[in-house]
């Protein structure tokens, strides 16, 4: 396998940071669970000697970096219909539907975004490792919306720069159960894996990562509420998690609506097609940040799909009606 040596001084600024830190930010197409895991298979030196990711470091240091060059990437190409609304030679920006996975995995092998990309996509540089297209965020398989894609290594760069310092602004739509206190708010609580159930996030972690969701009402419905929400922090199932903590859990959420926090209004009809939709109603409605390349401001808009759209506009008429 090639490699290429990237080597860093630890300067003043930099003392007594972790060094799975320091590369983390200095590497921006690799996630920190990457680079430990560069770390753990020996790849990386502290004074030419192995070192673990918690390792600090001090002013002088010299951490060697062998970073392996990118590797094909064995998914096939498939000719799946892709909503893009924006391309260049750098970026495409995709209004990815509800039920679409992101990446090939254990059970979904196929018909993912990443298929869908490699065959648009024909001249995808190295990007995190391997030749495939530069998923820089990712949208939960039932989430709907907004989803930038790198088409280089320089964007992919420059994207992941703004996304691990907080420069892209994410804004999504959610239905809410309950008619939510105020009309604006936000949560600030850390968000982990589950202390008991591994497979979901909670605010009760015992190592749960700080995490900052902003929201404010767009239309009341009595037993429901359509919110904006904006997120600080990207942590999986951030909003999902943090408005079930709020006391009003996401409609059509199967893994965090608690029975119990669901807020009924004595009208059973539109109790009934809340509990009717199949799927989070949770949509990534805006996108924006600057040209990764260019500098350019860039800002995108995808309205509400057509599962949310209807379900708001018949519970809306059944409070009007």
């Amino acid at each position: 396998m090639t490699e290429t040596n990237h080597i860093f001084i630890v300067t003043e600024k930099a003392k007594d940071s972790r060094l799975d830190l320091f590369l983390a930010e200095r590497e921006a197409d690799m996630s920190r669970s990457q680079v430990a895991g560069a770390i753990n298979e020996g790849r990386v030196t502290v004074n030419e000697k192995k070192s673990k990711a918690g390792q600090r470091l001090k002013v002088g240091d010299t951490v060697r970096f062998m970073k392996p060059e990118p590797s094909q990437y064995h998914v096939s190409p498939q000719d799946i219909p892709l909503h893009i609304i924006y391309e260049d030679p750098y970026l495409l920006i995709v209004d990815k539907p509800a039920g679409m996975v992101i990446h090939p995995a254990p059970g979904h092998n196929d018909g993912t975004l990443v298929n869908a990309i490699l065959y648009h996509c024909r001249d995808l540089s190295g990007i995190g490792g391997v030749l495939r297209p530069g998923i820089v965020h990712r949208l939960d398989k039932d989430t709907s919306g907004l989803l930038v894609v790198a088409k280089s290594d320089e964007a992919h760069r420059g994207l992941a720069s703004q996304f691990k310092e907080h420069r892209i602004k994410k804004t999504y739509k959610v239905l809410v159960h309950g008619n939510i206190k105020g009309e604006q708010g936000f949560v600030d609580l850390p968000v982990g894996r589950h202390p008991v159930d591994r497979k979901k996030m909670s605010v009760r972690s015992r190592r749960g990562k700080e995490a900052l969701s902003r929201w404010r009402v767009c239309e009341r419905y009595g037993a429901a509420t359509l919110l904006e929400v904006d997120i600080e922090t990207g942590r999986t199932h951030q909003i999902r998690v943090h408005l079930n903590a709020l006391g009003y859990p996401v409609v059509g959420d199967r893994v965090y609506g608690k029975k119990g926090n669901i807020k009924e209004d004595g009208n059973s009809d539109m109790t009934r097609k809340l509990k009717n939709m199949e799927r989070q109603a949770l949509h990534a409605y805006r996108l924006s940040f600057l040209h990764p390349v260019t500098g350019k401001p860039l800002d995108f808009i995808s309205p509400l799909p057509p599962d949310m759209a209807d379900l708001c506009a018949s519970i809306k008429g059944k409070i009007n009606g």
